[in-house]
């Protein structure tokens, strides 16, 4: 696997851990600007979203049906 998709790869599955066990929280709306979050790279360093973002635009997109059996 190249290493921008296991980025994006492992960046989602500890997204998803966090969100998973996360306490409620309000839903965001279009436009609304997106809560600061840090997560484990494939590496084990952290990776903000405000560190991304400074680069250039971000997009966070699930596959669910990826990790589901088939």
């Amino acid at each position: 696997m190249r290493i921008a998709s296991r980025l994006v790869v492992m960046t989602l599955l500890a997204l998803l851990t966090a969100l998973a066990v996360a306490p409620p929280a309000s839903a965001l709306q279009v436009g609304d600007k997106a809560p600061e979050f840090t997560l484990p790279g494939p590496e084990g360093k952290p990776v903000k979203l405000s560190d991304l973002t400074a680069k250039g635009p971000v997009v966070l997109y699930t596959f669910i049906a990826a990790f589901t059996p088939t």
